[in-house]
């Protein structure tokens, strides 16, 4: 099928469920116009936003709803499948999926976990973890080490720990399944299966809380729904949540610093020498590659007509907000494709959401993010890809935008100590 058939209004454009050339369907989905008609796999209908203008003012518009049983009509006359592949994204009931009063109340609960005082309380945590990361990396036998396996899937994964209190037998199974339940490529039977399989994980994480409470999130939000404050499903939905937030977008952003950094050994030069901040590499990471594709999904509550675009979004329409096409909207940067860190208008992104669901975790990320860039690049000055950047293989996902693995080969350790850093200038 020709990309004339994909973009014409009676055939919505067919999202690749592989990703394999995830910013090359955003440039066609952009030739379609601000708000492109899509099909996700299994047949779902679906509005995708690739204006960051449009974008945002959707996100800010009460007209807007993530809650699928008050506001999608498909969902609630049969014309979702019930085993859709993403089921698991409309069904949640927690601060992701939720409207009006019942969003603020459920992101109220997980707000504490994100605050300011809590995140400074993690940072020698987060350099601590760091550090054995690295540790860990140097170890390794000579030869290629996988960057994305070893290094920017872990720290993530173990901040998210920490901060949920999460028992070290259960690290590995959290590691497998968040991956799984974040690609798109499986058959409704699979996705099914690895959803019941998360939601078993995730109860057994919390009668383990209740069995042996500690001084964290999880032990917090447990002690709530045993007040009667929150549902078994809002609880355990929530822990869907701050798991899968915590971890995905860090992780994700961690991955493309990196392979873009290295890919680029001109823009590493200047931060690396200091003539740019790490904040500059973050921002301009999460411009350019962010680290969460598209956001699933958002609902018209009232039929939207935005008269910038001319775009008319009908009642009961599904929307996906395509954040990485977002991040690279002409209108708003030069050359959007090109990775630059000096770009006066890195910050012009929503990798982070926009309005009132924006990521509650995203001071947490960039502390992660800025502690695991410095140090990594201190600690190992002259890493580079063991192949080519073109040859690095996407992940299955037009929801989570990273790779498959990042073989990098390692140069000698250079011994700079860690100081606490109040944090450099973004």
């Amino acid at each position: 099928m020709t990309t004339q058939e994909l973009t014409t209004p009676r055939c919505p454009f067919r999202l690749d469920p592989l990703a394999a050339d995830l910013q090359g369907e955003n440039e066609d989905l952009r030739a379609m116009g601000p708000a492109a008609r899509i099909e996700l796999p299994g047949g779902v209908l679906a509005t995708s936003i690739t204006s960051q203008a449009l974008a945002k003012r959707l996100m800010m518009d009460d007209r807007v709803s993530k809650d699928p049983r008050r506001h999608w009509p498909a969902y609630n006359n049969g014309g979702v499948p019930a085993l859709w592949p993403f089921r698991i994204w409309v069904d949640i009931r927690n601060a992701l999926s939720t409207y009006g009063e019942e969003h603020a109340r459920l992101r109220q609960l997980i707000a504490p976990a994100f605050s300011t005082r809590r995140v400074r309380q993690l940072q020698p945590s987060i350099e601590a973890i760091v550090e054995r990361r690295l540790d860990d990396l140097e170890a390794q036998p000579e030869g290629p080490v996988d960057l994305r396996k070893d290094f920017a899937w872990l720290i993530p994964l173990q901040v998210v720990n920490l901060l949920l209190g999460i028992p070290k037998d259960m690290e590995e199974t959290f590691r497998h399944l968040v991956g799984a339940n974040m690609s798109t490529h499986y058959t409704p039977e699979q996705a099914e299966a690895n959803g019941r399989a998360y939601y078993e994980l995730l109860d057994s994480l919390v009668e383990t809380k209740r069995r042996s409470p500690g001084d964290d999130i999880t032990t917090h939000l447990v002690g709530l729904h045993d007040k009667g404050t929150v549902s078994r499903k809002e609880l355990i939905d929530s822990f869907m949540l701050l798991v899968g937030a915590g971890h995905e977008t860090t992780m994700n952003a961690l991955d493309q610093a990196c392979v873009s950094l290295l890919s680029h050994p001109e823009q590493l030069a200047l931060v690396q020498s200091g003539q740019v901040s790490w904040g500059a590499a973050i921002d301009e990471t999460l411009r350019h590659q962010s680290p969460v594709a598209n956001i699933l999904l958002r609902f018209a509550v009232e039929t939207i007509h935005d008269a910038e675009t001319g775009t008319t979004i009908e009642q009961g329409e599904a929307i996906v907000i395509n954040l990485a096409a977002a991040g690279r909207d002409p209108l708003l940067h030069h050359e959007p494709a090109d990775f630059d860190l000096t770009r006066a208008s890195r910050r012009q992104h929503i990798a982070f959401g926009h309005g009132p669901h924006y990521c509650l975790g995203a001071e947490l990320a960039r502390l992660e993010l800025r502690t695991s860039l410095e140090r990594l690049f201190q600690r190992f000055p002259s890493m580079s890809l063991a192949v080519p950047a073109a040859d690095l293989k996407p992940l299955p996902s037009f929801i989570s935008n990273g790779h498959q693995a990042i073989p990098v080969l390692r140069a000698k350790k250079v011994p700079i100590p860690l100081h606490r850093r109040a944090g450099r200038a973004s």
